[in-house]
């Protein structure tokens, strides 16, 4: 018994060093084939629907450090927009529009309520307001007030999740029907009181919804104005992510005279079943990224910015018994992994995942990989005359990865720094940890280092003055 203990042990631990040995990767870099702006502030962020407060207003500050272009926001009825007939009220509202411009972004605003005078039956089947003219008016003079306001607001969607109703958190259960319906009455307001506004959706928890080829050729038809088409989706899996692009927009080329940006504007690992090795979303993030540059998407929104609690009396007031009690077991009691920030507003790794990703501006670099799962990203940044390049490694085995630069002869001076997923500190210089010496001349043409399951690296490199 001990001999054969030992041997399952010897055979064990050979597997396990086998298993260990890092996989040769190589990739090319040619640092003077300069492509398209790589414009990595598409890839933004969105805060979930589930207060009034200003969820992450002590974050601003690091918000706006990620230089995200929009910031998605919920209009959930406990802004209380229509607290009577003829009377808007916007005051609670502007708190946290103030507070994504504050930020240096612009918000998408995303339509999902139903006033108690327009909407006095709590059942989320119920979605034509009982008077059309007065949800006009208020739609006219919610995007007329920031339009004067000086908001800066493009992008307004027409509802949130509207093939799921209550469970994808607000109080719309649409068919492909009465969603024309609604769709068309809510952007023609919405139109009126700014003519430069983009309108579209329908967010769509499942982007094979019949809703959405319903939307486009109700639009293709009758010529009405479908400025983007929207949708979520939840996978761990980045290929799954980048079928939902590709299928989105094989669908419209059904459709040649409209013309919609493609936003996914929720995206995610999956929520239900999510890896809780802490090195997995990091990594997850920039693959992602990847896969939707490759895809052509014109936007997303990360979900989300900050894990929030709920209080169910103030969504009982709008939502059925039922939908409320499912938004208080998710968010109050359900484990959560959403968010850049959790509950207590402690910062997770994935949002140092998307400060490196922000370093990327302006033009971007040809980086080819021989490898499937090792992928990156490459810019030069005029500004402050340095290439700046992330590569990571979406892998359960480590690499070595064998950098060889091109079209650059003189010597560079290199900083590389590691994304600490799993340490102990929230310390930036802990998390983005810079790699000793700081800075190290550059010879040759070939930069090597390992990356560790789920890697990811960020390389600076500038000219030797």
């Amino acid at each position: 018994m001990r001999i054969a203990l030992s041997l399952f042990l010897l055979i064990f631990s050979s597997a396990v060093i086998v298993n260990a040995q890092p996989r040769p990767v190589s990739m090319r870099l040619n640092l003077n084939e300069r492509l398209e702006l790589l414009e990595i502030d598409r890839f933004a962020l969105g805060q979930g629907g589930l207060s009034e407060d200003p969820m992450w207003a002590d974050r601003a500050a690091e918000i706006r450090a990620l230089r995200p272009r929009l910031i998605r926001l919920f209009i959930q009825e406990y802004f209380d927009l229509l607290p009577e007939r003829g009377r808007y009220h916007f005051k609670i509202l502007d708190q946290s529009v103030d507070l994504i411009t504050g930020a240096g972004a612009t918000p998408l605003m995303c339509i999902a309520f139903k006033p108690k005078l327009l909407f006095p039956v709590v059942d989320h089947k119920v979605v034509d307001p009982n008077d059309y003219d007065e949800w006009e008016k208020l739609i006219y003079n919610l995007v007329k007030h920031y339009r004067e306001r000086g908001a800066g607001i493009r992008y307004w969607e027409v509802s949130n999740e509207p093939d799921i109703g209550e469970s994808g958190g607000c109080p719309y259960l649409f068919t492909p029907e009465n969603y024309r319906r609604y769709y068309a009455r809510t952007v023609a307001a919405i139109l009126r009181a700014d003519p430069e506004a983009r309108v579209g959706g329908p967010a769509l928890a499942n982007y094979k919804s019949p809703i959405l080829p319903s939307l486009l050729e109700f639009c293709e038809k009758e010529k009405a104005p479908l400025h983007f088409v929207s949708w979520h989706t939840y996978q761990s899996d980045p290929i799954k992510i980048r079928a939902s692009i590709d299928e989105v927009k094989a669908l419209l080329k059904k459709h040649p005279s409209l013309h919609p940006e493609t936003i996914l504007n929720e995206w995610n690992m999956s929520l239900s079943n999510p890896s809780l090795d802490p090195r997995f979303q990091p990594c997850f993030i920039a693959e992602v990224a990847w896969q939707m540059k490759e895809a052509g998407l014109d936007y997303s929104c990360y979900y989300h910015i900050r894990d929030y609690h709920v209080r169910p009396e103030v969504f009982s007031k709008f939502m059925s018994l039922d939908g409320t009690a499912f938004m208080a077991r998710w968010w109050n009691q359900m484990p959560q992994f959403d968010g850049l920030f959790d509950f207590q507003n402690r910062v997770r790794p994935a949002y140092f995942a998307f400060k490196l990703l922000s370093r990327l501006s302006g033009r971007r670099l040809r980086l080819q990989s021989s490898d499937p799962y090792l992928h990156g990203f490459a810019a030069y940044d005029e500004r402050l005359q340095a290439y700046n390049i992330l590569v990571w490694n979406f892998s359960d085995q480590p690499a070595r990865l064998d950098l060889k630069l091109e079209g650059e002869t003189a010597p560079l001076l290199m900083r590389r720094s590691v994304l600490d997923a799993s340490g102990p500190s929230d310390d930036e210089n802990d998390r983005i940890r810079w790699q000793q010496p700081f800075t190290r001349r550059i010879d040759n043409a070939n930069i090597g280092f390992d990356l560790d399951s789920y890697g990811v690296s960020f390389l600076s490199l500038e000219r030797k003055r």
